[in-house]
């Protein structure tokens, strides 16, 4: 059995996972309307640069964490975003789990790595 073959394998799979084609369906809906993207982008972009300063150990600026929750409320309140939101988060659980039993495998401890 060739691990490259069955990683492959494993991405199809996900491809064709409920979970995937949900979050594919419902993005495309959130990001159909110029306004739901351009909130959505800068959610994003503040999310990532919030969680590289955690990883980093920095402290996170009080002004860019106000903004991610302005933003945040802005977007749980439109149904399409939400929804794709949710969808978004399920299929991301759903990596998360694969990649902790590969790193079980290879003995990599992933709770080492949250403890800060």
């Amino acid at each position: 059995m060739n691990p490259y073959d069955q990683a492959h394998e494993l991405a199809r799979a996900l491809k064709e996972s409920e979970e995937y084609r949900e979050f594919t369906r419902l993005k495309e809906v959130a990001y159909d309307d110029g306004t739901n993207k351009a909130l959505l982008d800068e959610y994003k972009r503040l999310q990532f640069r919030l969680q590289a300063k955690v990883a980093a150990g920095e402290t996170l600026p009080p002004d860019d964490m106000q903004r991610l929750q302005q933003i945040g409320a802005l977007l749980q309140f439109n149904p399409d975003v939400s929804a794709y939101l949710m969808a978004e988060f399920r299929f991301q659980r759903m990596l998360s789990d694969i990649f902790k039993i590969l790193a079980d495998v290879a003995g990599v401890d992933l709770d080492m790595l949250a403890q800060r």
